[in-house]
């Protein structure tokens, strides 16, 4: 359907692509995976449109091949007062109005054949979206999302997950042959993540989707896309056999770069003597002897293993505190109510200890970011915050925290840095070096911006942290970089998610909105129920016995103890089978 040949492309300050090789074949549903900023979003439009892209290297598109796109950030005309099925069915029902209007029209002309061929041709495209049985596909869409009850409201009384999904099933019913999805999963809660995750496994035609979701990257896909360092990988097979195979290559190369690294120490010695012999002995047998030993230096360097896939630089997150809170209440919501055009929340009381570490979570619409952003504020009286306590707040709307007419500089001596050279220090952790400090915010992918603003919440060196949805387009290397620093962090955090990842692995307990108050939930129950709702019986304990050996065999990778690590890939592998 698609195949790419040796395509390389550059920006004028970045090289995106080199000789990068790939197809897409008709019914595989592909991941496309990639850290943030490697050029992931660009080579979908240059898939989609081409002859706005110059390019070296080839690129096939069977002509008859019809493509769908779902954009990262999907925009709503909310001046039309539309149904949830009138907006799915929009050409349907633009085609059956064309038809009645030429039927009508038929009755009274002299002229019929201009009107037959007008005739033919809506049927035609009415018979490519699935014809008759258009809104029976359209019902069935909407009850494997459970959104049959939205069928007849208005879209702009949807919630931003119900629009995004709304979205994914009207590119589904216009029947593509591709349908290229950019990051469909941003900000889905969980319910809705897993009527997305229902949408892909009973889609038939071919799909190319950009995520980072840790949950429908484990579930939903047979072939991987994986960009790195100008490079792409391809994996026919599920991430979770990716993922294997990449640490299984990784104790490989390991182990061959140890073997390499004492044959060129060895053979650095031999150059060395013999060129203290070179100095008293001139003798041509012993310069051919040095000569070819530098040679073979040369060769081992030049055949060293570059693997830009196995070893990923993860960023350097770190949350620091200038004070630490004794054991206390830092937070305290008392009777709290939150109100738009509805009743979102109310009679919401809870506190927030010096060390608690705590999602939010609840169905998307509820009020959980209208919560955050006054306990940031603080303007309620129903919300009280220790005097001792500075805040650092992670907006899901980052043009809040971050001014797009700023170059990555500037914003961070806005924010309190005293010379350039120490932002350039700092923000190298975070992945930002080079000429990439001089750019405006706005040019930046979602993924480098979310990464920005950790890079600023990290700065502020607060001893509370309010962080709504901060792994939404953070690439996975990133999101598990974020865990390990919210574990290590000595303050308290109070954070939106839907990523079940991020939260059973490192908040202490839940907070779930349930009918429009706030209940404490333990992680325990919260994952039983997730669990119970989402998982096969045993998934859970297959994933924590995977998660366990996996750490092991960094361990002996750590300790160049390698007959373990390839007993321990053993294992992995059954394990894998199991999930």
């Amino acid at each position: 359907m698609i195949k790419v040949d040796k395509l390389s492309f550059s920006f004028p300050q970045k090289e995106l692509y080199k000789n990068i090789t790939f197809t897409l074949e008709e019914a595989q549903h592909c991941a496309f995976i990639g850290t943030s900023g490697s050029g992931k979003s660009t080579l979908i439009e240059i898939l989609m449109d081409p002859d706005r892209y110059l390019f070296e290297g080839a690129l096939e598109i069977d002509p008859a091949c019809k493509i769908g796109h779902v954009s990262q950030f999907p925009q709503l005309d909310s001046t039309k007062e539309t149904t949830v099925f009138e907006y799915i069915g929009e050409e349907f029902l633009k085609l059956q109005d064309e038809i009645t209007a030429i039927c009508t029209e038929m009755e009274t002309s002299s002229d019929l054949d201009p009107l037959l061929e007008k005739y033919q041709l809506a049927l035609d495209a009415l018979e490519a979206i699935g014809g008759d049985d258009f809104e029976s596909n359209l019902n069935k869409k909407l009850n494997l999302a459970n959104l049959m009850k939205l069928k007849d409201h208005r879209v702009s009384d949807l919630s931003g997950g119900e629009f995004k999904l709304i979205q994914v099933m009207k590119e589904m019913l216009r029947r593509p042959d591709l349908l290229i999805m950019d990051e469909p999963d941003v900000f889905l809660d969980f319910e809705n993540l897993n009527a997305l995750k229902n949408l892909i496994h009973a889609h038939k035609g071919t799909l190319l989707v950009v995520t980072h979701n840790r949950y429908l990257l484990n579930h939903c896909f047979n072939k991987i896309l994986h960009l790195e360092n100008t490079e792409i990988q391809e994996f026919d097979g599920r991430y979770i056999d990716y993922n294997f195979s990449l640490l299984q290559t990784k104790v490989e190369l390991q182990e061959l770069a140890v073997a390499e690294q004492e044959e060129s120490e060895r053979n650095e010695k031999i150059i060395n003597n013999l060129r203290v012999i070179a100095t008293y002995n001139s003798e041509a047998s012993r310069g051919k002897a040095l000569k070819a030993r530098v040679r073979f230096q040369e060769r081992l360097e030049a055949r060293r293993i570059k693997a830009p896939f196995v070893a990923i630089k993860q960023p350097a997150i770190r949350f620091d505190m200038d004070n630490e809170v004794e054991d206390a209440t830092v937070i305290k919501v008392s009777d709290y109510s939150a109100a738009f055009d509805e009743l979102l929340l109310e009679n919401v009381n809870f506190e927030i200890r010096s060390t608690d570490k705590v999602a939010i979570i609840g169905p998307n619409g509820t009020g959980k970011t209208t919560l955050l952003r006054d306990i940031f504020s603080h303007h309620q009286d129903a919300i009280t915050i220790n005097p001792d306590v500075k805040v650092a707040y992670l907006s899901q709307l980052q043009g809040e925290m971050l001014k797009d007419s700023n170059t990555i500089l500037e914003e961070f001596m806005d924010a309190g840095f005293n010379a350039y050279d120490e932002v350039r220090s700092y923000l190298s952790n975070y992945g930002f070096e080079g000429e990439i400090v001089n750019q405006k915010i706005a040019s930046l992918s979602g993924g480098e911006k979310n990464m920005l603003q950790l890079a600023k919440v990290s700065a502020g060196r607060a001893n509370v942290l309010l962080l709504d949805e901060p792994t939404s387009h953070l690439d996975t290397y990133t999101q598990i970089a974020l865990e390990k620093a919210i574990e290590a962090y000595k303050g308290a955090i109070l954070m939106i998610s839907h990523d079940f990842y991020s939260v059973v692995n490192g908040m202490d307990y839940v907070l779930i909105i349930d009918d429009k108050t706030i209940r404490k939930m333990s992680m325990r129950k919260f994952r039983q129920m997730i669990y119970a709702r989402h998982f096969d019986r045993g998934y859970l304990e297959a994933e924590q016995n995977k998660k366990a050996v996996e750490m092991k065999i960094e361990l002996a990778l750590k300790d160049t103890d390698f007959e373990r690590a390839k007993a321990l890939v053993d294992e992995l592998e059954e394990l894998i089978k199991l999930l």
